[in-house]
């Protein structure tokens, strides 16, 4: 019998996985449903060899954000609100208007607040892309469909 047969748990280092770009439209997506599938495959939950303390997720783009669904009655109740600094500078927009202006910030702060809080969830965004339309820069990189 072999004496050296421990059970060790294997723990992914950096560079240990490999990187896949994948692509998502977010044409009629809930922005919720959306963010919930972009935060899971951007930590690395999606592999197997997933690790909390290491980078171990996919590249991300997103498309069509101009398209993305918002339910109920929340693009034109529901409020962005942002401080300018100044006395009395306080903006808010609605999320309607701020999808038809700006979706990328809509789509990326819904995913940044479903990261880690720390530094690691920092790099983890960097790996997030998203653009309006149905074009993306990306091509070189083969990305995977992700359905959702």
């Amino acid at each position: 019998m072999a004496t050296d047969l421990r059970r060790q748990t294997w723990m992914a280092k950096k560079g240990d996985v490999p990187r896949e770009w994948r692509v998502i439209d977010a044409d009629g997506v809930p922005l919720g449903r959306l963010a919930a599938e972009v935060a899971t495959v951007l930590m690395g939950k999606h592999r197997p060899e997933y690790t909390p303390h290491v980078d171990t997720g996919d590249f991300v783009v997103v498309t069509n954000g101009k398209k993305i669904g918002l339910t109920g009655a929340k693009a034109t109740q529901k409020l962005k609100m942002r401080y300018t600094g100044h006395p009395g500078g306080l903006k808010a927009e609605t999320f309607g208007h701020l999808r038809e202006r700006r979706s990328e910030s809509l789509i990326e702060d819904a995913v940044r607040r479903m990261l880690p809080k720390n530094r690691l969830g920092r790099v983890m965004l960097k790996k997030l892309r998203v653009y309006p339309g149905a074009e993306h820069p990306h091509a070189q990189h083969n990305p995977v469909p992700l359905t959702i």
